[in-house]
């Protein structure tokens, strides 16, 4: 005769099939994820369940029902220290991306194959590759928020490669290019353009930049924050979000002339003055700028350059002056490699070197008497 089961109990429905039933750690009796055909399937289920129990390592079949939909609303409000623009792309993302497919499925039924069908109908759908693996970075850092809270067991996101980033590569400007472009732009803006090509600075770093910012005896900007513009349009300004943004950046001394014109002519008075403001006394704003650079950029002839795009000439010029991949990173303040901020400090003198060596393509866009040509 068989002795009397230790833990749970099994009964025979009228299907013939057999249902578990066990207790779970809090006392609360629990069901079985489904009728089983045979009896010894469910006797070996609930061994297994037994055995989570022991090991501590159980999870409540309960606790995975809820979707993801509402499971990723708490996720901003719960992660500290997230900058405001990060905020909204993680929003966005949520909004756009994530919750049409995945919204109303519950964790538990979120397997490595509903995440191939959901990140394959996005890029089907004409998500471009970008947007999709952030999205998919995303919903894996949620997966994994789930793992820790021990609401399910593994993540299900374990497709190779897909939140990679593959952003087409962007063109460069030529030399001849950058002058075209300087002729149609405002005088007030040439200096912008000039440091975003040849110190390789973003948009938002630039509008930051404070006289204190620089040395203009000696050649050097100090980058120690940025600007950013939200999409309900208030700007922030805020320090870099890696400490290899915060940097020195030798600027070539064939450009110390126009720049401390342009400081004299059009920057704010005082330390603490802007370096570049609009022509009513605004804050250089994305969007306002980008019809100024689209139009310099129409008039001179060329199309399909962002002004960011500067930045990537400007890499590009100082490889082609000798810079190595680490002083490279330094200089544009990339943290995307430990080695970029182990080696922060350790190549200003190169930098000058760098910078000087440049010189050679600026040249071309600055005439003898110290004016853009």
């Amino acid at each position: 005769m068989a002795g009397r089961r230790l833990f749970g109990n099994l009964r025979r429905l009228a299907s013939g099939r057999w249902q578990a039933r066990y207790p779970g750690p809090d006392g609360l009796p629990r069901v079985g994820p489904h009728p089983f055909e045979r009896k010894r399937d469910a006797e070996l289920f609930l061994a297994d369940v037994y055995a989570q129990m022991a090991r501590g390592d159980w999870i409540d079949p309960d606790a995975g029902k809820i979707s993801l939909g509402e499971f990723g609303k708490t996720g901003p409000a719960e992660r500290t220290g997230l900058s405001p623009t990060t905020v909204e792309r993680y929003e966005s993302a949520f909004r756009l991306q994530i919750l049409p497919g995945l919204g109303d499925v519950a964790l538990a039924d979120i397997s490595p194959a509903v995440i191939r069908r959901w990140h394959a109908s996005l890029l089907d759908g004409g998500t471009g590759w970008p947007s999709a693996a952030k999205a998919y970075r995303l919903v894996r850092a949620m997966m994994n928020t789930a793992v820790d809270d021990g609401l399910i067991r593994r993540n299900p996101c374990r497709i190779k490669g897909a939140g990679d980033d593959r952003s087409p590569e962007r063109p460069t400007l030529t030399v001849t290019e950058i002058t075209a472009v300087l002729a149609k732009t405002d005088p007030r803006y040439r200096v912008l353009v000039l440091l975003a090509a040849f110190t390789t600075l973003r948009l938002g770093e630039l509008a930051a930049l404070r006289r204190r910012d620089l040395d203009l005896d000696h050649g050097w900007i100090t980058v120690r924050r940025g600007q950013v513009e939200l999409k309900t349009g208030e700007l922030v300004v805020k320090g870099p979000k890696s400490d290899a943004g915060k940097r020195r950046v030798a600027v070539p001394s064939d450009l110390l002339p126009v720049l401390r014109s342009h400081v004299s002519a059009f920057a704010e008075p005082g330390p603490g003055g802007r370096v570049f403001v609009g022509p009513q006394g605004g804050y250089i704003r994305r969007q306002n700028f980008r019809r100024i650079w689209v139009k310099a950029c129409t008039a001179a002839g060329i199309s399909g350059v962002h002004f960011h795009d500067l930045r990537h000439t400007g890499n590009t010029l100082a490889a082609a002056s000798g810079a190595n991949l680490r002083e490279l990173m330094e200089r544009m303040g990339h943290s995307s490699t430990r080695a970029a901020v182990i080696y922060l400090h350790a190549a200003n003198d190169r930098d000058r070197v760098i910078a000087d060596a440049m010189n050679t393509h600026i040249a071309a866009t600055i005439t003898p008497d110290g004016d853009e040509s």
